[in-house]
């Protein structure tokens, strides 16, 4: 009696395992879809509203799609501001990434008297934020002229402690004995730094320009400061000008605006996230 009670009670131990197996992927891809909708329904809710004129609120696309976007490209000169925007967005991402590059080797493979300490002062730059230095730098940008200028909006940007922090961990992993080959056939440190550290470094500079380029893209309070002039105002700025005005705020406009503006960070993290994941898999595997 007691055998057959144990055999029923493994069955149906097994059963209630089959049957764990089978609900647990649905119950998984249920609240991977669950918050893939709460992370893109502003995005959804921003497009509805680009394609009305009118009721907005309702969850009904318009038939003003075509002439909304329209309407934003010219209303705030798109075009302008996307060049401009991409100027520093780029110009930034790859000084911090050349910065970072050289200033890591240097630490990593030069016998710098006081290194750690450098790194050390370097790293607290974490702990002061933009708003913190925004008066002293704008200062000194209005002492040398780059007001309303392209070095201003991106020299004060070049330096990253965070893209040092990141190639100094991985050139941490490279082999000594990869420096000493190099030397050996002859190669200097400028040609070692080219042609070996640099190509095996690709992962990581792409994780880095992906960061960069968008944190660059989506600034606010710095471009609002020091670009004042047509020439050199960014894109952001240029989205809050189709919301300052006298008359009743067009939404529909302003939404197709935001949404023209994501386009360029968005394609660059497409390109770019698989660099991404594996440049922050290597730095946190390092660390």
């Amino acid at each position: 009696m007691s055998a057959i009670t144990t055999s029923s009670t493994v069955r149906q131990e097994v059963r209630t395992g089959a049957t764990r197996q089978r609900l647990y992927p649905v119950v998984m891809h249920l609240v991977m879809a669950g918050a893939v909708f709460l992370v893109t329904f502003p995005l959804i809710y921003a497009f509805i509203l680009s394609t009305q004129s009118t009721h907005l609120g309702t969850l009904v696309p318009g038939s003003a799609l075509i002439e909304n976007y329209q309407d934003a490209w010219r209303q705030a000169n798109m075009g302008l501001l996307m060049r401009n925007t991409l100027i520093v967005a780029l110009s930034v991402a790859v000084g911090k990434i050349i910065l970072a590059i050289l200033g890591a080797y240097a630490l990593i493979y030069f016998r710098v008297r006081g290194g750690m300490a450098i790194l050390g002062l370097i790293m607290l730059t974490h702990l002061l934020p933009l708003p913190v230095r925004i008066v002293p730098t704008y200062e000194l940008l209005t002492d040398l002229g780059w007001v309303n200028t392209f070095q201003g909006l991106t020299v004060p940007f070049f330096a990253s402690a965070t893209g040092l922090l990141l190639f100094q961990q991985f050139f941490r992993t490279v082999p000594t004995d990869l420096a000493d080959a190099a030397r050996v056939d002859g190669a200097g440190p400028f040609r070692f730094l080219l042609s070996i550290l640099v190509p095996i470094s690709r992962t990581n500079i792409g994780a880095l320009f992906l960061i960069e380029f968008v944190y660059m893209w989506n600034q606010y309070l710095w471009p609002l400061l020091v670009a004042n002039s047509d020439q050199t105002r960014q894109i952001q700025i240029g989205i809050k000008l189709l919301v300052a005005t006298d008359a009743v705020i067009d939404w529909g406009t302003v939404m197709a605006g935001a949404l023209m503006a994501i386009v360029p960070p968005l394609i660059v993290l497409l390109v770019l996230q698989r660099s991404l994941m594996a440049g922050l898999t290597t730095a946190t595997d390092d660390v």
